[in-house]
């Protein structure tokens, strides 16, 4: 971890004026825009699952709205933390502690809704008639409490587990690198924590959505089911494991990026760096918005109508007022 940390530092700080750091800026400024544009879309799209009563009382678009919540909460401290690790910045301790926490504490949530999700389309297709009376507004809210709560609880477990180093290894309240997940959580303990954890996690959340998977295949054979609806059941679960994948490699990237970094040049590591981290930080946290707002029926048109008129609307209403 340490490695990375003083690579991804020695880049920033040896790139004299020229071409590199020209490229390197525009690379930046290309990823910030891009995450300020997903940030937008998926604030309309929260907007969206709000501006309607169907939307408020139906339980697969109140399991949307958690993860694109989520999601989009994840976006600006991971930004942050990405502007301050280009321009090479260091920020007191506590107010890392404070990024880097925000920046995990979604980390569970979009696995778990998934997972969530995945039941909730399986009950849909597979008990219709029980559908209503299992995933109630009540006892949805009840599963999204749950799922915030396990999150909290890894947060707290962190939070100790980050106390008892401090109780080992002198503690600096002036850090030495910029902030980071890694520069935060350096010790051992952390990364076997990590790859415990992770591995629980979305295994449970892989056999779940796979178990819905097959589940919605086999009931699709019968001749009673709707085909067309049960195809599209499977087409979004398939979506939601390749999701869970692309989650599950952003967890892995420190891991890759310090791999790579033995190999290469200093320059060549930061370039590595800024494409893994939209493929893999940002991408997975923004296909939530392609995937339901764009394919679900009910949600398109309304979403396209605040993406494309909503604002023109506003300001023409405030105008004849």
């Amino acid at each position: 971890m340490v490695y990375l940390l003083q690579a991804k530092a020695n880049v920033t700080a040896s790139l004299d004026p020229g071409p590199e750091k020209y490229e390197l800026i525009l690379f930046g400024l290309l990823i910030v825009s891009s995450i300020c544009s997903f940030f937008y879309i998926n604030c309309v799209l929260l907007f969206t699952l709000r501006s309607k009563p169907v939307f408020c009382e139906t339980s697969r678009f109140i399991l949307l709205f958690n993860l694109l919540f989520a999601d989009t909460f994840q976006q600006v401290p991971n930004l942050l933390l990405y502007i301050l690790a280009c321009f090479n910045m260091t920020i007191p301790f506590d107010a890392c502690v404070f990024l880097v926490l925000i920046s995990i504490a979604t980390d569970s949530i979009s696995p778990l809704t998934l997972a969530v999700m995945s039941v909730e389309r399986y009950v849909a297709v597979c008990l219709p008639l029980r559908h209503a009376t299992i995933f109630t507004v009540s006892s949805t809210g009840m599963v999204i409490a749950v799922v915030w709560a396990f999150s909290f609880i890894h947060i707290l477990i962190r939070v100790f587990m980050l106390v008892h180093t401090f109780t080992i290894i002198p503690f600096n309240p002036h850090m030495n690198d910029f902030c980071s997940k890694e520069a935060m959580f350096f010790a051992p303990i952390f990364n076997d924590f990590e790859k415990v954890y992770a591995s629980i996690l979305f295994v449970s959340v892989g056999l779940a959505i796979i178990g819905s998977y097959v589940g919605v295949a086999l009931v699709a054979t019968s001749a009673s089911t709707d085909k067309a609806s049960a195809r599209k059941v499977l087409q979004t679960l398939l979506l939601h494991l390749i999701q869970l994948c692309l989650v599950l490699t952003s967890s892995m990237f420190s891991t890759i990026i310090i791999v790579i970094a033995r190999t290469v040049r200093r320059l060549t590591i930061l370039r590595i760096y800024n494409v893994c981290f939209v493929f893999l930080s940002i991408l997975p946290r923004c296909l939530s918005a392609l995937i339901y707002g764009l394919r679900d029926q009910t949600i398109r048109p309304v979403l396209m109508h605040n993406l494309c008129c909503g604002g023109r609307t506003s300001v023409f209403l405030n105008k004849s007022r």
